[in-house]
């Protein structure tokens, strides 16, 4: 009696999916598209003239940093109640990528605001001054996760950290509303009311605001994916 051949294709792993995919790409050629009709289609500001175009830029990487840091802060909630690896390693891809639209929202706003308050940077303005602490609180949680060797502790550590930066979220937004010392206007698209721009600007904001949005999702999917691949690659170092 001879028995049954090997099926050897079910001994090996499945073959990685690519870091960078569709997504990715469909996200990279909405940036041009998205910079094509703010820069040739979109009429300027009637006050701050061609300055105020930076606005395609600033506003929706921001959305897209809260979208990132507020992810970070569900999939900490969801290691925290149910100790997944998986929400762990989502978390902290996150966290990088909000860091990286956190920092073009802080370099592209002191341009704009260079050009249009004629000051780099105010400290009493509480939106720049809450910002720039989110900014450091992200920065914080990926250090700490360099630092604990220990990884159920490195986890629980990042997972408070992660929760507690995206609560700073909402007061951002919020402190135009609640500091009569400013520079920041008071918003002119998420606000209770109608949006009060013209047609064709929001139109390109909401352009903006979608591609960004994609943008941010393929970042965090490629730093994922990444992650796994080097767990793979140490366990085959390990093993």
């Amino acid at each position: 009696m001879t028995s049954a051949p090997l099926h050897h294709a079910s001994v090996y792993p499945p073959k990685p999916k690519p870091i960078f995919d569709w997504l990715f790409i469909v996200g990279m050629l909405g940036v041009v598209g998205l910079y094509v009709r703010s820069i040739f289609f979109t009429p300027p500001d009637s006050l701050q003239g061609l300055a105020q175009k930076i606005y395609y830029l600033h506003v929706p990487a921001w959305l897209a940093a809260y979208i990132a840091v507020g992810l970070t802060a569900l999939m900490s909630l969801v290691y925290l109640w149910l100790h997944d690896e998986r929400a762990d390693r989502l978390a902290e891809a996150s966290a990088e990528v909000g860091l990286l639209f956190l920092t073009i929202g802080l370099t592209t706003g002191p341009l704009w605001g260079h050009k249009i308050w004629g000051t780099w940077w105010a400290w009493w303005d509480m939106r720049l001054t809450l910002t720039l602490f989110l900014w450091f609180v992200v920065a914080a949680y990926l250090v700490m996760r360099g630092a604990i060797e220990d990884e159920a502790m490195r986890a629980r550590y990042s997972a408070v950290l992660g929760v507690l930066g995206a609560l700073l979220i909402p007061f951002i937004h919020l402190s135009v509303y609640m500091f009569q010392a400013r520079l920041h206007p008071m918003p002119v698209v998420l606000k209770p009311d109608k949006p009060s721009m013209p047609g064709d600007m929001l139109e390109t904001f909401l352009l903006g605001f979608l591609v960004f949005t994609i943008l941010c999702i393929a970042f965090i999917r490629a730093r994922y994916r990444l992650a796994l691949l080097r767990e793979i690659a140490e366990d085959g170092g390990a093993a």
